[in-house]
C-alpha cells in the first residue's frame, strides 16, 4: 500500500496551480535583461566584428548598403506622410465625384489621378477598397490601386535622382505603369465578376479621430516599408559583393533571363515604390529595360500586396489578381522599353 503525505496548504490568497510572480520572472528573460546580454555579448566579441567589417567583402556590403538606404530613406518618409495625409483627409466621395460614370473613361481618368496624387502601396490598397465601398466602379478602382504606387510624383522623383544620366527610365515608368493599370482596369471590366470582389465593410481607421488615423497610418506604413527597404537594401548589397559577378553578368546577357530574374526579385523583395529605383540603379549588370520591369512590377505585385489585397478584397480576387497583374506589368514594361530604351 503506498504511503503519500499530504501536500501542503497553500498561502492564503494564492493559487496553487499559479505559482508567483517572482518564479515567473525568474523562469522568463524580461527585455532589458535580454538587451543588457546582447550588448555585453557585442563588448567581448567586438574584436572580431571589428576584424570581419574590415575585410574587403563586408566594406563593399556596407558601402551599398548604406549608399541605397541614405539616398532612399527621405523619399520613403516623405511618401508615407503623402500617402497617410491623402488617405484620411482626403474623403473617398472626393474620387467618386471626380470619376466619369462610364467605366471605360473611369478607367484612365482614375489611372492618371494616381500618377498626380502621392500614395504608397500599404495607402493604396485600403484607399482603393474604400472606392469601391462609396460605388466607384472595380476597373477605377483598381486602376488607382495600380497606379498610384507606381508613378506618383514622388517615385518619380525618387527615380529621376537614382537615374541622373537616364532620364528616358523616368518617362518609361510613368508609360508603363499607367499602360498596366488602364490594362488591368480595362480587362477587370470585361472579365471580372463581383463575387470575386469583397471588400471590407469598414475601413481601417473608421471609429477614431483624423489625427489619430493619420499618425497611425504613418507609423504603420513607416515599419512596414522600411522594414522592406532594409531588407532591399541588404539583398542589393549581397548581390553585389557576395554572388559571382560572371553569374550576375551571365543573367544580365539573357534578354529573357535578366527580365524574368528582376521581375521575380521585386516579387520577393517588396520594396516601397519610393525607395526601389535606388536598388535598381545598384544593380548595374542588367540592362535599362530588366530595370524597368523591376520598377513597374514591384509596386504592382509583391508579397505583402497580395496579402493586403487578400485581406482587403478577399482570397478569390487576390489568386487571380496577382498572376494576371505580374503578367501584364511584365508584358508592359518590357513594350515600353523596347519604345523608348
Amino acid at each position: 500500500m503506498a504511503i503519500t503525505e499530504d501536500a501542503p496548504p497553500a498561502a492564503p490568497g494564492r493559487d496553487p496551480a499559479h505559482p508567483p510572480d517572482g518564479s515567473r520572472e525568474g523562469r522568463h528573460l524580461s527585455s532589458p535583461l535580454v538587451l543588457t546580454m546582447t550588448l555585453l555579448l557585442a563588448v567581448l566579441a567586438q574584436s572580431p566584428i571589428r576584424g570581419l567589417l574590415g575585410t574587403p567583402l563586408m566594406q563593399s556590403w556596407m558601402t551599398v548598403f548604406v549608399a541605397v538606404t541614405v539616398q532612399a530613406l527621405p523619399f520613403l518618409v516623405l511618401g508615407v506622410l503623402l500617402s497617410a495625409a491623402i488617405a484620411v483627409f482626403v474623403p473617398p466621395s472626393f474620387f467618386a465625384r471626380a470619376l466619369p460614370s462610364r467605366p471605360a473613361l473611369a478607367v484612365p481618368v482614375a489611372g492618371i489621378a494616381g500618377a498626380v496624387l502621392p500614395g504608397c502601396e500599404c495607402a493604396s490598397v485600403p484607399v482603393a477598397g474604400a472606392l469601391v465601398r462609396r460605388g466607384v466602379t472595380p476597373a477605377a478602382a483598381i486602376a488607382f490601386l495600380l497606379s498610384a504606387p507606381a508613378i506618383n510624383p514622388i517615385v518619380l522623383t525618387a527615380t529621376a535622382v537614382a537615374f541622373p544620366r537616364d532620364p528616358e527610365m523616368v518617362v518609361g515608368r510613368l508609360l508603363g505603369g499607367l499602360l498596366v493599370a488602364c490594362a488591368m482596369g480595362w480587362l477587370w471590366q470585361r472579365l471580372g465578376r463581383t463575387d470575386w470582389l469583397r471588400p471590407p465593410a469598414h475601413g481601417a481607421h473608421e471609429g477614431a479621430t483624423k489625427g489619430e488615423a493619420f499618425w497611425n497610418s504613418v507609423r504603420h506604413d513607416t515599419v512596414h516599408a522600411g522594414g522592406f527597404l532594409v531588407l532591399g537594401a541588404m539583398a542589393a548589397a549581397t548581390l553585389k559583393a557576395v554572388v559571382p559577378a560572371t553569374w550576375l553578368r551571365t543573367a544580365a546577357d539573357n534578354p529573357l533571363v535578366s527580365v524574368l530574374a528582376l521581375a521575380v526579385l521585386a516579387v520577393l523583395l517588396s520594396i516601397c515604390s519610393e525607395a526601389d529605383a535606388f536598388v535598381a540603379a545598384s544593380l548595374t549588370q542588367f540592362s535599362l529595360t530588366a530595370k524597368l520591369v523591376f520598377l513597374v512590377v514591384g509596386p504592382m505585385i509583391d508579397l505583402k500586396l497580395f496579402a493586403m489585397q487578400a485581406g482587403t478584397f478577399g482570397r478569390s480576387f487576390a489568386l487571380r489578381f496577382a498572376p494576371a497583374t505580374f503578367v501584364v506589368a511584365i508584358a508592359g514594361a518590357v513594350l515600353t522599353g523596347a519604345v523608348l530604351l
